[in-house]
């Protein structure tokens, strides 16, 4: 039988913009990670020699984010030596992967306590820094008709017939639910301000969003992903779904997803760890699911994956009390609605990443942490978290709160 997986606890940095004029552009990926690392430990009153692994996710595993930043923030954050780093690499669906892995580490008997997350700077490294075989070899983008992503988040609405209107409001929704969660500081129990070397506080809330969005601001923005369908991706997408005439481009600026820079951490073990360390666990890993599907449309992953990892649980839609799904584009969440006829009233409840944006190898840990924190404000039992990522993969979590 697989041994319990609980989660003792979860943290997470403020979001800064993912400019150079962002506030956390001066501070490096590596000490983005340390320093909740460090946090981590003394909040927990831990032994960094009692933690078997770190597993770190990461996007653009390269310049300030290469050679293994799990190992190299461990260091820098003081830990014991004898932890080793792990640094993974599932775009999207890095940062939930690695507490997935983490969890099956422990799950099988092979570790007894781990800290898992991701780290992503996008000032710093834009996304596609690392380059690499998906995106430029034309031996594997032009068989498997792969497109960017603003062009596969435009395919689907495209397809589904959403329109401006729809993928605004749904927008425009996400930035009001974050204003309301931030003006009543739900995130307050997870969020570790960022200080500089000199101890000068840096960032202390997330820095995306924007409460006094309005549709009328929406509607003023331009398609971003209309001139890359001009150079020939429009034409693979249909190619890929030849019943299309044209895409329409309909996602903006303000319906996409924030690129921010940030990170995130769980610490997760088994029940006896738990106990002899006098850690309280606050939640148990029910299931968990890795996907892939048509690297075409990419980004239509959860519904899929949320089918899977329920099947894994035993479990069916209705008993699931809250939903994390992380916002790519407006018209990820519209198709994951529609498919699975979910009432919006249990997703995205303290926004998303159009509000408060997406730092890609961080994110899957950073929802997880605030589905957290929301099962327990509203004393509710199931959680499901799930992101979608390049390629067409997508990954999903269920989680279950311990009452107190």
């Amino acid at each position: 039988m697989p041994i319990d997986v609980y989660i003792y606890d979860a943290i997470r940095t403020p979001r800064g913009r993912g400019k150079p004029d962002g506030a956390l552009h001066e501070v490096t990926p590596v000490k983005l990670a340390a320093g909740l690392l460090k946090t981590l430990k003394k909040r927990n009153h831990l032994k960094s020699q009692d933690i078997d692994a770190l597993l770190m996710g990461c996007v653009s595993p390269v310049g300030d984010q290469g050679a293994d930043i799990a190992k190299a923030a461990a260091l820098l954050a003081g830990w014991n030596p004898s932890v080793p780093g792990i640094q993974i690499n599932c775009f999207c669906a890095s940062g939930l992967e690695a507490v997935n892995l983490g969890a099956m580490r422990i799950a099988s008997g092979a570790d007894h306590l781990v800290v898992a997350g991701g780290v992503e700077s996008m000032s710093r490294l834009p996304l596609g820094s690392d380059g690499g075989a998906l995106t430029y070899d034309p031996t594997i983008t032009m068989p498997h008709k792969i497109i960017p992503q603003g062009v596969s988040a435009d395919l689907i609405a495209t397809i589904d017939g959403y329109t401006r209107d729809d993928v605004d409001q749904y927008a425009l929704r996400s930035q009001h639910c974050a204003a309301n969660a931030i003006q009543n500081n739900y995130f307050e129990k997870s969020i570790i301000p960022v200080y500089d070397d000199n101890h000068c506080l840096i960032l202390d809330h997330d820095e995306h969003p924007r409460p006094d969005t309005s549709l009328a601001k929406l509607k003023a923005l331009k398609p971003s992903f209309a001139n890359l369908g001009k150079l020939g991706f429009d034409e693979v997408a249909i190619c890929r779904y030849p019943d299309l005439e044209k895409i329409h481009h309909v996602h903006t600026a303000g319906n996409s997803s924030g690129i921010v820079d940030g990170a995130g951490v769980i610490l997760l073990g088994d029940k006896s760890t738990g106990e002899k360390l006098k850690v309280k666990p606050r939640a148990k890993i029910i299931a968990s699911a890795l996907i892939g599907s048509d690297p075409t449309i990419m980004l239509a992953g959860p519904a899929a994956v949320t089918k899977k990892v329920l099947e894994k649980a035993k479990m069916s839609l209705e008993q699931i009390d809250l939903f994390e799904v992380n916002e790519a584009f407006s018209s990820v969440i519209l198709r994951y609605l529609k498919e699975l006829k979910i009432p919006l009233e249990k997703v995205n409840v303290n926004g998303g990443a159009i509000a408060l944006g997406h730092p890609v190898g961080a994110s899957g840990a950073i929802l997880l942490g605030t589905l957290l924190d929301e099962l327990e404000r509203r004393e509710l039992r199931y959680g499901l978290c799930t992101l979608c990522a390049a390629s067409g993969m997508a990954v999903a979590t269920i989680i279950e709160r311990v009452s107190k």
